[in-house]
């Protein structure tokens, strides 16, 4: 992409001063077009819901006490409950809805999932394809009560400048995000990894973001890769973000390597600092969940996905205290995707898959030093009023994101008839790239 077309497209998603500096460049900006400062309401109280409950929410946090000019959102007749957390996605699938085509040969295995879908999508991602993926994905997630995304990005000809285009989206439309670059080799080798760690730092601090550093994978990187991305974790403050053990591929990369997993693999190059957020552990034992617990680390389990892509269920982690619930690019309903939890626990023999999806409230306070219990003082202000059983009213650190059903903060038949316009020449890029490989 030409610089003066991707300042053109970081400008229109809208992206604070912070976010100036693309590609090593600085963009001319003489204010910032948006911030999330500006976006967060200072104060407002939602209810008393049916049950008598009120929320107070002051400058983004809950508060015991309302300020006596706080405006208020009346919902007599719903009930008040946190915003859901989607602990691991990938916002640049998000256009995936829109009648992706199936791979010709149908892939057999996991690793042929990844290299004829997955891996062929993020290659053929352009910034106009990424925006309308993760408008359509966000604005979804926000009517469904979902409140913070924990993002994995990767779009390895859309590197530069791909971070600040979701963290503008996010910001526009009012969600919650922790963002990152999921570095790889896997196309151009160590080059590629340094630009996507890179790509990590250019998130922009706000009270709506936060940045992690991204891994794709242990078997898709060397060791000197992750090492770095250890290093960078701990320069920047925060953590790691990367599938572990989704299939075994993974696992057999890492014996391969002399290691007795990715896990182990990850441990003993520094890679994982506390906090760090490892996907899926489908092939993770009972003894390596244990250790990932004893490092802090959280384990994210992704049902549906998991489920879909054939790899299995991720049993072991019922050892876990630290398991939170993702999506893994799916749709960020999270009461479908606690159902299907529910559904493939109770086929599995699996007791003690209770709790995941509360347990993402807790990994986000750790990344925005908020108290850990939603809807208590010192929590992030985000709130969701159901009634009759759909979500009515949603709130993001005090600002109204959904109001009686409506998205307020963007117009939902554009956004899916931009998604759907991407969509065609994303399936387009695809076909002709498919074709070059044959």
């Amino acid at each position: 992409m030409e610089w003066g077309e991707l300042e053109r497209v970081v400008a229109a998603y809208g992206v604070g001063r912070s976010a100036s500096y693309v590609c090593g460049h600085q963009l001319a900006v003489d204010k910032p077009v948006m911030l999330s400062r500006q976006l967060l309401s200072n104060s407002l109280v939602i209810g008393p819901d049916r049950t008598g409950r009120t929320v107070t929410v002051v400058d983004g946090v809950v508060a015991s006490d309302a300020p006596s000019d706080a405006r208020t959102l009346p919902c007599a007749g719903g009930e008040i409950g946190p915003g859901a957390v989607c602990a691991h996605t990938h916002l640049y699938s998000g256009l995936a809805r829109y009648g992706m085509p199936a791979p010709v040969p149908p892939p057999t295995r996991f690793l042929q999932i990844l290299e004829r879908v997955w891996w062929r999508l993020d290659r053929a991602l352009d910034a106009e394809a990424l925006g309308a993926a993760a408008r359509d994905h966000v604005a979804r997630a926000l009517l469904a009560g979902t409140t913070t995304l924990v993002d994995h990005h990767e779009s390895p000809e859309l590197i530069e400048g791909s971070l600040a285009v979701l963290a503008g989206v996010c910001e526009e439309l009012g969600i919650r995000a922790l963002l990152c670059y999921g570095a790889t080799q896997r196309n151009f080798g160590p080059e590629e990894a340094r630009r996507g760690m890179a790509e990590c730092r250019r998130v922009p601090a706000s009270p709506l973001l936060r940045a992690l550093v991204g891994i794709h994978a242990s078997f898709t990187v060397s060791d000197e890769t992750l090492r770095a991305a250890g290093d960078l974790a701990r320069e920047l403050g925060t953590v790691l973000h990367v599938h572990v053990a989704e299939d075994r591929a993974d696992v057999e990369d890492a014996r391969a390597r002399g290691f007795a997993g990715p896990l182990e693999r990850m441990l003993s190059l520094g890679a994982l600092v506390p906090g760090s957020i490892l996907a899926h552990g489908v092939d993770l034992s009972a003894g390596q969940v244990a250790l990932a617990d004893a490092h802090g680390c959280w384990l994210v389990h992704n049902p549906r996905s998991n489920e879909g892509n054939r790899v299995g269920y991720a049993g072991a982690l019922r050892h876990g205290h630290r398991v939170a619930l993702g999506t893994d690019g799916w749709d960020a309903d999270m009461a479908a995707e606690e159902a299907a939890l529910v559904r493939l626990a109770a086929a599995h023999r699996d007791p003690h898959a209770g709790g995941r999806l509360a347990a993402g409230h807790a990994l986000v306070a750790e990344r925005f030093t908020a108290a850990a219990v939603p809807l208590t003082p010192g929590a992030l202000g985000d709130v969701v009023v159901r009634e009759g059983g759909r979500v009515r009213d949603v709130v993001v650190g005090g600002r109204v994101v959904v109001e009686n059903g409506r998205l307020v903060t963007g117009d939902m038949v554009a956004i899916e008839s931009t998604a759907r316009r991407e969509a065609l020449r994303l399936w387009q890029r695809m076909a002709e790239m498919a074709a070059s490989e044959t």
